[in-house]
């Protein structure tokens, strides 16, 4: 059997031998069931399609709680919106450390109810309590439902060769965001102040649900965007690897082409991690018809959201390609993503 991995995700091949044989019952009205690299999961219910996803609720005290609140649900309103259909319910399972106040529970309930509003978002069910043994930063679950028509929705099914693919924000939004709420003293003392201060910017684009929820509104399927992926465990290098594994197509992706952030290239270096390989939640990466790709950028531009088209979808024989300094490679999926291991040891420096 596969390995599991030491710390973060499965791989596809754990997924493969373990998960994937093993789903339940299988029922006709399941649209887009379990995939390695797919963010959702989508059911027929009437005549509406219902998109799903669920992820532990991760509230990191040290990112003060207000922030930390809104990086919880937007990690999992991100994942939903990659269906093209917006945030609509959501189902919340909280299992708090017995250390957590009254305000500081307050500080995080208010907070998830603030940007649900903003997103129009219900909350319709849960379960919040205190147990001994549990602690941050996983402090339960939740599940989250888009609800959309049956023509509105989008996944790698609907991925075509000949796509392009747009990538928003660059690479390592999350991985940079994260060091610089965490670490501002030690990215000041390298880069000064100013230069801390800026970077503490990167945490509020730690989301994508405006990006997918502005791409969706110049048509969808053969109208514009065919799928969208969340680059997040193993950067963008695994998403757009997951995503085209899962169109079952090849890709070639020029790595010049993508955006990238103020103070990502610094952060990095200063942490020693590949910003290509590493976490970055609000990074999305979309495929769109050829004949949009140019109005998608535009679109997104005129939201402040920047993105760039960086390569296409290909014949699958060709397999997955990365074009860099003007050679051509193979694109290889990271598996183990750097941002972890130089998270600890800047913990271990700090403490």
């Amino acid at each position: 059997m596969a390995k599991l991995p030491d710390i973060g995700k499965i791989s596809a091949e754990v997924f493969k031998e373990l998960i994937f044989p093993h789903l339940g019952t299988k029922r006709p009205e399941v649209l887009v069931g379990p995939q390695h690299g797919v963010d959702v999961g989508i059911v027929k219910i009437g005549d509406k399609a219902v998109a799903m996803t669920t992820d532990p609720v991760f509230i990191v005290p040290e990112y003060g709680f207000e922030r930390a609140a809104w990086f919880a649900i937007h990690i999992l309103a991100s994942d939903v919106v990659t269906s093209g259909l917006a945030p609509t319910y959501l189902s919340i399972d909280l299992n708090l450390p017995l250390s957590m106040t009254e305000d500081e529970l307050k500080t995080v309930w208010t907070t998830i109810d603030k940007e649900c509003k903003k997103m129009s978002m219900a909350i319709i069910c849960g379960h919040t309590a205190r147990y001994d043994n549990c602690n941050y930063p996983m402090v339960g679950g939740a599940t989250v439902l888009a609800v959309g028509s049956l023509d509105q929705y989008v996944s790698p099914r609907f991925a075509r060769i000949g796509d392009k693919i747009i990538i928003t924000k660059g690479p390592a939004i999350e991985a940079c965001g994260i060091f610089a709420a965490m670490f501002p003293g030690s990215l000041a003392e390298k880069y000064g102040v100013e230069f801390s201060k800026r970077a503490q910017r990167l945490f509020y684009k730690m989301s994508v649900v405006d990006d997918a929820m502005t791409a969706v509104t110049i048509g969808v399927r053969d109208e514009g965007i065919s799928s969208m992926h969340d680059a997040t465990e193993c950067g963008i290098w695994g998403g757009v690897y997951e995503l085209a594994q899962a169109a079952g197509v090849g890709v070639k992706i020029e790595k010049e082409k993508i955006v990238i952030e103020e103070c990502v290239t610094e952060i990095c270096d200063f942490y020693e991690i590949d910003p290509y390989k590493s976490i970055s939640e609000g990074t999305l990466i979309i495929t769109c018809r050829e004949n949009k790709a140019e109005q998608l950028v535009k679109t997104l531009d005129d939201r402040n959201i920047r993105a760039s088209i960086v390569g296409e979808l290909i014949e699958p024989k060709y397999g997955m390609n990365l074009i860099e300094q003007n050679k051509e490679k193979k694109l290889q999926h990271p598996i183990v993503d750097p941002f972890w291991q130089a998270f600890y040891n800047a913990l271990q420096k700090k403490g």
